[in-house]
């Protein structure tokens, strides 16, 4: 006879049912990859975008300085270019990557420059910036592209504000470009998942909505996205999720799955988390008890996930599992 204490059972070789999806990614054993310790003067180290660069690793990274840099005594927040040749050693760029290259309005409002999502179309990567605006409600989706990652090229503001963490799919779908929308969140209100078109990447139209937050415990209050990996069973989607319990804030981290041919539809997500903030550098810091991504890198020839993601405001870490376990835990709502 079962009991309680059997009732999680774990998905061994022979492909045994699994009631979660808690136990797919594994941390790697060098976290932190980059801590603000190893950085003299660094106030806060977050949330990298991650991207192939040819046999190269490349993480955008969120960064404040001890020192205000805006002119107005703020803390700013920057975006440096963290380069690897192996995903897991890292060096961190000591140059501000993102200009705004603009001092016609109204661009010398825009300032905060974190919590990027790239995605590779064609021979350009494009990058998202959630941007702030002096005075004015935000943020707003700043739009840019890069070769080399050493220049960087603003294109336009392509979000009405609040939207933070608007993300491209990596090819046209249908003849037209698409993107995942956070609009909403802060001040309240629920942060949820939207879906937009456009024919050439800067007027943007045909919204719907895709997910709501509340869905499950873990993201009754927000929810966000990052740019879309394709699978052969759909658009597989990195998410993260925000609870508030009594005893505070937590940021989680789950997945959705959306079609391929018409991906404002959900067809799995989910209902558990795949990662919760458990260990001592996810739980204390700048931000207690937030893990927080901004995309993932797919190694489809050996079937895993690179999840790289920031932990408290204070380091950079990876997480990495089966591709496709997580797919599959998304098709079946584990």
């Amino acid at each position: 006879m079962s009991t309680q204490h059997e009732i999680k059972v774990s998905k061994d070789i022979n492909g045994l049912e699994k009631r979660d999806a808690t136990k797919i990614l594994s941390r790697h054993p060098q976290n932190p990859l980059l801590h603000i310790s190893d950085f003299p003067g660094c106030a806060q180290l977050y949330n990298p975008s991650p991207v192939m660069f040819g046999d190269e690793t490349i993480l955008l990274v969120s960064v404040v300085d001890h020192a205000a840099t805006d002119g107005f005594g703020r803390d700013v927040g920057q975006t440096r270019v963290a380069r690897s040749m192996d995903g897991v050693n890292f060096t961190l760029s000591e140059k501000n990557f993102i200009e705004l290259q603009s001092d016609e309005y109204p661009y010398p409002l825009y300032h905060h420059f974190i919590d990027n999502r790239v995605t590779k179309i064609d021979d350009w990567y494009y990058i998202i910036t959630p941007v702030m605006v002096k005075g004015f409600d935000s943020p707003v989706g700043m739009l840019g592209r890069t070769k080399d990652f050493e220049s960087y090229e603003r294109i336009d503001i392509i979000t009405q504000p609040k939207n933070r963490g608007a993300s491209l799919f990596p090819v046209k779908i249908n003849g037209k470009y698409y993107k995942l929308d956070r609009p909403g969140g802060g001040d309240g209100g629920d942060g949820d998942i939207w879906i937009s078109a456009s024919t050439d990447l800067v007027h943007w139209g045909e919204f719907k909505p895709v997910i709501a937050a509340g869905y499950r415990f873990w993201n009754v209050q927000k929810i966000g996205p990052t740019p879309p990996i394709k699978t052969k069973d759909g658009w597989l989607d990195i998410i993260h999720g925000v609870f508030s319990p009594a005893g505070g804030t937590y940021y989680y981290i789950g997945a959705i799955l959306l079609d391929l041919e018409e991906p404002w539809k959900v067809i799995g997500k989910t209902n558990s988390y795949l990662m919760m903030p458990q260990e001592e550098y996810e739980k204390h810091g700048n931000c207690d008890n937030t893990i927080f991504p901004c995309g993932a890198i797919p190694k489809y020839d050996i079937d895993e996930l690179w999840l790289y993601y920031g932990a408290t405001d204070f380091s950079i870490c990876l997480a990495t599992g089966s591709l496709s376990g997580i797919v599959d835990a998304c098709k079946k709502g584990l």
